[in-house]
């Protein structure tokens, strides 16, 4: 009785929606909207609840990428699964892993913050989402994302854990998401709670042997997550701007829907000009972490790049701070310390001097900019992209620290006497 109840229940729901092919049910209700003209709508496919992804046909190479990239990479916990495809006249649909809401409606459901209105100045729109929050606080009424003295609980901790893993996995499979942003992190109570990225209608694959797509490749990201290279004319797309918007939504996660860089018509203004503010950031480790994600200045990886410049014109205090921390960082040649095999590759391209801080810097920055040109064995040895760091700091955990002290150090001073003698 129960189980023809719940079909005649289905039923009339079902006159509401329509069939098209093997979507069984497509409802009208709308879950979430996009750019273009694109909306998600509830659905049934093959017997399963989706969430059923209607694209304009005028779109269908959007449609395309985002189910060649699900297709190939399908299976992995933290990205959105794909089911199917099917298309009218009119529309192209996408039948995907059905969760219970986005990354933004979580933490805006769970929050008292007010400071990230998705509808501004559209009292229909904002008494709508404000239904949607009411409905998601009742489907997870024992959700807790922070503790009493407001840091993040495990639960939180694990789902920033998972977004970082999904993106981790799409740049070891050399794609760039292009588009990281709250609204593109669902969430899910499946497994139990986990955090899947979604919306890869305008990732891209990197080219073979090449570690961006260049300097003219345009129509990415969402206004207020772009990182500064992609508001700049030009700017080159790499892995590294997904970190940047990672940083963005990662501190979105911790600080209960807070953004580094501002309210909502502010951001790319502010993203532009550096100016960013954490100081609602009290947690030492976590200010530390988003300071470096999001920090636009020159990365260990370019030191060499700055180190080369500053001797170039003339600063000779900087190479002798520099080189003076060589017994603290590597005892005899630091050459030896790396595999035959990686020495060989750098080695193809530049001249190395074992004995000198500044040429192990050009090592670091040239293995960052040439990972993906790298021999297949060099690559097993180096690890993905994203573990450059640890390899480097496995072996020369003094690096950092060192190089970042002398840096600063003789930079800020140089930037400070330069300000005295202009005045």
């Amino acid at each position: 009785m129960e189980v023809l109840t719940e079909r005649i229940a289905f039923l009339m729901v079902a006159l509401d929606g329509k069939k098209i092919g093997k979507i069984d049910y497509c409802s009208r209700k709308e879950i979430a909207k996009g750019s273009n003209g694109t909306i998600v709508l509830e659905g049934i496919y093959e017997g399963r609840p989706v969430a059923v992804k209607r694209l304009v046909r005028a779109h269908c190479d959007v449609a395309s990428n985002e189910i060649q990239i699900l297709r190939a990479h399908d299976g992995h916990k933290n990205i959105v699964r794909y089911h199917g495809v099917e298309s009218n006249s009119e529309f192209v649909y996408l039948a995907l892993e059905r969760c219970a809401c986005s990354l933004d409606e979580l933490i805006q459901a769970h929050s008292d913050s007010s400071n990230n209105s998705v509808f501004p100045g559209d009292p229909a729109s904002t008494e709508h989402f404000k239904i949607k929050l009411d409905s998601i606080r009742g489907m997870m009424p024992d959700v807790n994302l922070w503790r009493a003295d407001g840091y993040p609980s495990p639960l939180l901790r694990k789902l920033m854990r998972h977004v970082v893993k999904g993106l981790s996995y799409l740049h070891d499979s050399r794609i760039i998401h292009r588009d990281l942003k709250p609204r593109n992190v669902l969430i899910t109570r499946n497994q139990p709670f986990c955090a899947q990225l979604s919306d890869m209608g305008i990732s891209k694959y990197l080219p073979e042997d090449k570690s961006s797509l260049g300097y003219h490749d345009t129509g990415c990201g969402t206004s207020g997550w772009r990182a500064p290279e992609l508001l700049h004319h030009g700017g080159r797309q790499t892995q590294a701007t997904d970190v940047f918007s990672l940083g963005c939504v990662l501190c979105f996660f911790f600080t209960r829907g807070r953004h580094p860089f501002g309210e909502n018509l502010e951001r790319d203004y502010n993203i532009v000009h550096n100016k960013m503010d954490l100081s609602f950031v009290d947690i030492p480790e976590a200010h530390d972490l988003f300071s470096w994600l999001l920090n636009q200045d020159p990365k260990l990886s370019e030191v060499s790049n700055t180190v080369e410049l500053e001797i170039r014109v003339g600063n000779l205090d900087l190479l002798n701070a520099l080189e003076s921390t060589a017994q603290s960082v590597f005892v005899g040649n630091w050459e030896d310390k790396i595999e035959p095999p990686v020495m060989a590759e750098l080695r193809s391209r530049r001249h190395y001097n074992g004995s000198l801080v500044r040429h192990l810097l050009r090592a670091v920055r040239n293995v960052y900019s040439h990972h993906m040109e790298f021999s297949k064995e060099v690559k097993e040895i180096l690890g993905p992209v994203d573990g450059l760091d640890a390899y480097f700091a496995i072996r020369f955990p003094r690096l950092l620290i060192e190089s970042y002290g002398v840096v600063s150090q003789i930079c800020i001073r140089k930037e400070l006497l330069e300000g005295v003698l202009s005045k």
